[in-house]
């Protein structure tokens, strides 16, 4: 694996995967304090969508200017193949893990 990741890069490298071709900073945010119910600052992301990119499992591009944004551009990102492949080993960590846990969860 191209470097360990962390939860919250693995959090954020999943989002950005569900988000797609709509995946920039504040809906990458937005989603990961929908679905976690965790307060996320826009500065702790920023770190890890850099740090992510410097790994080699981001790239990013700047999108056209918006009206809506008053001419500011927002920055989009995609998963690079070394990014898919260290979500695949994560989970497939995971999976092992979580087999061999025989670890009984309550369905509450």
């Amino acid at each position: 694996m191209k470097g360990h990741i962390g939860e919250f890069e693995e959090l954020v490298l999943l989002t950005i995967a569900v988000l797609g071709d709509e995946a920039y900073g504040v809906a990458v945010l937005e989603d990961i304090q929908q679905r976690s119910g965790r307060k996320i600052s826009i500065g702790a992301l920023h770190s890890t969508i850099t740090r992510l990119e410097e790994k080699g499992f981001l790239t990013s591009f700047m999108g056209e200017p918006t009206q809506e944004r008053g001419g500011r551009r927002k920055r989009f990102f995609h998963l690079t193949a070394s990014a898919k492949q260290a979500l695949s080993d994560m989970k497939s960590l995971r999976n092992e893990l979580w087999q061999l846990s025989n670890l009984q969860l309550s369905s509450q």
